[in-house]
């Protein structure tokens, strides 16, 4: 099994809002680009929300999250995965991202948004407990997943879920 190694964050000083995932799949691997899987709803959902056309070139839509104080990173930086399902993660073989770090370079972070469940997860049993400065600084909401392996839920209950990311 190869070792999948995430890439840096989507961020910029005036960053108010993070956007945490587990690790990107494998299209996102291949592409370097968050949320590439053309199934996956990330994209169309922020466009929804902050009024932005989800069909623009990557760099577009990056340069649109920004603009509205976004920022997106992984929790993990490198693990062990066969395909794209978080279930496929080998726990044992986790590292997570550098957040003392993150938090440090953006201050005014002030909301952090799992996108799914294994995001929060991995972020609460990993990062908290290094991070304790930061428990009564920062919000945290789960949001349920953008990726098309999260059938449960229409686009539509995603869409009114992700539309409290407006704060």
């Amino acid at each position: 099994m190869k070792i999948k190694q995430s890439f840096p964050p989507i961020a910029d000083k005036s960053a108010l809002i993070l956007i945490l995932g587990s690790m990107p799949g494998e299209e996102s691997l291949k592409r370097r680009e968050y949320y590439a899987h053309p199934k996956n709803s990330f994209w169309q959902i922020l466009g929804n929300v902050f009024g932005f056309d989800y069909r623009m070139t990557y760099e577009q839509r990056t340069k649109a999250l920004l603009k509205n104080k976004i920022s997106v990173w992984d929790v993990l930086e490198s693990c062990e995965r066969e395909g794209s399902l978080d279930s496929s993660i080998k726990n044992d073989t986790i590292i997570e991202n550098n957040f003392s770090w993150f938090f440090s370079e953006y201050p005014d972070v002030t909301h952090v948004f799992f996108n799914g469940a294994k995001a929060e997860k991995e972020y609460q049993k990993r990062v908290m407990p290094n991070l304790p400065e930061l428990k009564h600084k920062i919000r945290y909401h789960r949001l349920p997943s953008t990726s098309p392996a999260m059938a449960m839920m229409t686009p539509t209950e995603k869409l009114s879920e992700w539309s409290r990311i407006k704060v």
